[in-house]
């Protein structure tokens, strides 16, 4: 994920504390799905699980626009 600022991300790791929650998130939703999607076992509806997809995709576009403005 967002691999152009590996540097970055491990530079705010730990010394910011939204982007750590956001970070943090993002890597919840990205196992549980992976999670779903492997082992085809759920209780969440194809819409469910789009739902999650799109709110990982969400966090992912909010992580970016938080790394290219603190480069800035």
């Amino acid at each position: 994920m967002l691999h152009e600022y590996r540097d970055l991300i491990s530079e705010l790791k730990g010394k910011d504390a939204h982007f750590d929650k956001l970070f943090e998130h993002h890597n919840e939703l990205d196992k549980q799905i992976k999670n779903i999607e492997e082992n085809q076992i759920s209780t969440l509806s194809n819409i469910e699980i789009s739902t999650l997809k799109k709110e990982k995709l969400h966090i992912k576009d909010e992580l970016k626009k938080y790394l290219e403005n603190y480069k800035k």
